[in-house]
Formats: C-alpha cells, sequence, structure tokens
C-alpha cells in the first residue's frame, strides 16, 4: 500500500470514529479521483444534462457525511461506499427526471455494450438499477461485485478485499453477473 492510501485508510479510521475533519481531508485527497467515478457513473455525457460530475460528487459527499456509515476499512471500500451513494442519487434523479418527461422514451443502451465497450451514451439507469435489484434478490454478493467493478471502477483484487473473497470467485461472479444483466436487459 502506498502513502497515499495508507494515509486515506488512516484518516478514514479517523472519520469512522466521528471525526469530520478527518472526513473532510479524506474528499480533498481523493477529490479528482471521485470526479472520475462520477464521470464514469454519469448517464452519458450530454452537455444538457442536468446532474453535472461536480454537482454528482458534491451530492455524494453530503450523502457520505449524513449517513451513518461508519467503519471503513480502506481507500477502496471508501470508493465502494461512494460508488453506492452515486449510484443511488443517479437512480433518484432519474426517476425525478422521468416523472417530468412528457412524451418519448431516451434511447436504451444494454449493459453488455457499456461493460464491453465503455461506450459513454445515454444508460437507463432506471433500467440497470432494476436489473442490480432483481440480481441481488438471487444474489447480494453478485450484485456488489457489479457495484463494485462496473459502478466504483475497482480491480477485480480489490473488489475480492471489500468482499472478503477470493480473487477467482470475483472473476466467476462478474462473469455471471454480466451475463446475466445482459439477458435482463435485452428482454
Amino acid at each position: 500500500m502506498d502513502n497515499a492510501s495508507t494515509q486515506v485508510t488512516q484518516l478514514l479510521n479517523q472519520a469512522s470514529g466521528g471525526d469530520r475533519e478527518s472526513l473532510d481531508r479524506v474528499f480533498a485527497i481523493v477529490y479528482d479521483e471521485l470526479k472520475q467515478l462520477a464521470h464514469r457513473q454519469r448517464p452519458g455525457q450530454l452537455s444538457d444534462h442536468a446532474l453535472q460530475t461536480t454537482a454528482l460528487v458534491h451530492e455524494a459527499y453530503v450523502k457520505l457525511v449524513d449517513s451513518a456509515v461508519a467503519g471503513w476499512e480502506s481507500r477502496a471500500h471508501f470508493f465502494g461506499v461512494a460508488a453506492k451513494a452515486m449510484r443511488s442519487i443517479l437512480v433518484d434523479h432519474a426517476r425525478a427526471r422521468k416523472t417530468q418527461k412528457r412524451g418519448g422514451e431516451r434511447e436504451r443502451v444494454p449493459l453488455d455494450e457499456a461493460l464491453d465497450q465503455l461506450v459513454e451514451r445515454d444508460l437507463d439507469v432506471l433500467s440497470v438499477n432494476e436489473a442490480l435489484a432483481r440480481l441481488g434478490k438471487i444474489d447480494a454478493r453478485k450484485e456488489q461485485v457489479v457495484e463494485l467493478r462496473f459502478f466504483a471502477g475497482l480491480e477485480n483484487k480489490d473488489t475480492a478485499a471489500i468482499l472478503g473473497v477470493s480473487h477467482d470467485t470475483v472473476e466467476r461472479d462478474w462473469t455471471f453477473a454480466r451475463a446475466w444483466l445482459r439477458r435482463e436487459l435485452a428482454g
């Protein structure tokens, strides 16, 4: 673990103990990485999109501070929690936009296209979220693997460490989950 990761982990431990200043310092250190994460999660890169990357990062930070999340184990774990917060914000935002719409539907992009080609197009966040929720009812760990791999952009080794499973287990779960989600979103 490098010095930056060690410093972030130490600050997260302090923040888990209720030290708000430590969480603020973590935010300052990882801000650029959170912006990259938010950029990957935003449903497309349309210039008229109402929820910009910076706003998503700031809303996620508020959610992290306001929540009772404690016991961050590492930098990777923090990013996993941040990814989950961003996913939740995007889903809420998509629901709100959907209720405001009059007429036409947005173009849906299959998850396999997004996963395999990392196409930056307008994903139907609600469909992906609903499919992930169904997957979570079948196998909660596979849902977590998708969140950590796809939404947080973590590697298999970091995902395995957070979930407390082997690297091979994460690879199998990731392969299964992608195939399952492709089928769900295609149908």
